[in-house]
């Protein structure tokens, strides 16, 4: 018997080593607590400028970008913007170098000075790039033939006497930029497609310390203007999902913000400049929160909380962050339920000295490294295309399938919430409330289960209320009938 249970933990022990020595992958489950995962994502490929056909090394590049089997690498410090195709056995193929325009229609050439970013606006297919030392975001043609240049704002809420430095830009369909400039804390400065400035969009909110606060109440007037201003967070990077939203990353912030939601690291911002990013991840503490890490210590020299540098977002409604502070990168999915968390800092194949940039192919994964200086593909696993093939039945109503999806991810991972989640979603679209019951019931999912149980209880009522009303009525009748016998009775005795 011994040898038995001896012969059971050693095999126990090979297989979770087996299970969680493929990679640093995890989650966290209802108690904030790390729980190892299989990884969703591995490392197809690392890119060096050599392995891109490049002479010059690359030097702090700090912008990515993709369109269709496009990839657009901005090399900052070289001053050029670097065009790639990703092929279908995922290698990347050298295009062009873009280090000069056409400027109004003529044989004039001008160069880029220190570029941090682009964009392609996929209705027209023009370019945007942020010439930051130029101090412009310059709008061209596929052809790279100059169309117009976006500036600074000549406009009264525009704060002068600062140099004008646009590090990244989006837009929408109608060709409208949305620009981050440094030194600029009221959102986006918003364009119109002629370059005509319009308005700030989507301000961050005024953020400041209690105790200066306190202090500021009673100094005079010469101490407050020498105290720091309490001014809104500057945002550090933006991405445009399918249906036309801007979601948009912060890094600046206080402990205590993050921990009380204040801080809202990342956003969804709808037409008015609104955050709407849903968060019904769960938790003990009411909801683990789209934060990145949860708990967060002090190792190494690295400290705090996740400080994300840019987002990107699948065309199934999964985001994915960059923390630039432990190299890590957290995929969610559109309710804010953590999905995945990998990476760290090094020097090793998925790791990184200073991740700055975020992009996706597909489901495929690409991050940048300014000061490693690399490009790494990450490809997803068999895990990650179920986890990523039962969210979208789901999401196109193919409930039978999504649950079947689910139980093929428990098979990997039977420790996975969101599968169980899942399940118990797909249950109540099939109308299957108690095994729905059952599911959320695992994960502690209170308000899933509670709405699973109000329909339960409906349809189990509706199911039997035909006997339950006979029940009642026969035990109305049987009790009239008991009285009318007992009055009877007492008739009859009385005679």
């Amino acid at each position: 018997m011994k040898k038995r249970i001896a012969l059971f933990v050693i095999s126990t022990l090979f297989i979770c080593a087996g299970l969680f020595a493929k990679g640093d992958s995890y989650i966290y489950d209802y108690w904030g607590e790390i729980e190892k995962s299989p990884d969703m994502y591995r490392v197809s490929s690392v890119f060096y400028a050599s392995d891109l056909g490049l002479e010059v090394a690359l030097k702090n590049p700090s912008g990515l970008f993709c369109y269709q089997d496009r990839v657009f690498i901005i090399d900052t410090d070289n001053n050029r913007i670097i065009e790639l195709r990703y092929t279908a056995d995922k290698t990347l193929e050298f295009t062009r170098i873009i280090d000069r325009f056409y400027a109004n229609g003529q044989d004039v050439v001008e160069t880029f000075s220190s570029p941090n970013d682009l964009y392609i606006n996929p209705t027209d297919e023009t370019i945007f790039i942020a010439d930051t030392n130029n101090s412009r975001v310059v709008k061209l043609d596929k052809d790279l033939n100059y169309i117009l240049s976006f500036v600074e704002p000549d406009d009264p809420t525009y704060e002068k006497g600062k140099t004008f430095m646009p590090v990244k830009v989006v837009t929408d369909v109608k060709g409208r930029a949305y620009v981050l400039a440094k030194n600029v804390n009221k959102g986006f400065i918003k364009y119109e497609y002629d370059g005509t400035f319009t308005a700030f969009y989507g301000a961050s909110e005024v953020t400041y310390n209690l105790a200066d606060l306190f202090w500021k109440k009673f100094s005079t007037r010469a101490q407050r203007e020498q105290m720091e201003q309490f001014v809104p967070t500057e945002y550090s990077n933006a991405y445009i999902d399918s249906s036309g939203f801007i979601f948009a990353v912060l890094r600046t912030f206080s402990e205590w913000e993050l921990r009380s939601d204040k801080a809202k690291p990342i956003r969804r911002l709808n037409a008015l400049g609104k955050d709407i990013l849903v968060k019904n991840g769960i938790g003990s503490n009411g909801g683990n929160l789209p934060i990145g890490d949860l708990m967060w210590g002090n190792a190494a020299g690295i400290k705090g909380p996740a400080r994300f540098s840019d987002v990107t977002v699948l065309e199934n409604e999964v985001y994915v962050v960059i923390d630039e502070t432990r190299g890590r990168l957290f995929g969610y999915n559109n309710q804010g339920y953590l999905l995945f968390a990998f990476g760290n800092k090094g020097n090793i194949q998925g790791y990184f000295r200073s991740p700055s940039a975020i992009e996706h192919s597909g489901r495929d994964l690409f991050v940048l490294d300014s000061q490693g200086c690399s490009l790494t593909v990450f490809a997803p696993t068999d895990l990650g295309n179920l986890v990523y093939d039962a969210t979208e039945m789901y999401a196109e109503g193919e409930y039978d399938e999504a649950a079947r999806i689910w139980e093929e991810v428990l098979k990997i991972n039977g420790t996975y919430d969101l599968a169980y989640i899942g399940m118990g979603k797909a249950y109540m679209r099939q109308e299957k409330y108690h095994d729905a019951m059952d599911a959320f019931g695992l994960k502690r999912d209170k308000k899933n289960y509670s709405k699973a149980f109000q329909y339960f209880r409906k349809e189990w009522i509706e199911t039997n209320i035909g006997w339950i009303m006979g029940l009642l009525i026969a035990v109305v009748v049987i009790w009239l009938v008991s009285v009318i016998v007992k009055r009877i009775k007492w008739e009859m005795a009385d005679l």
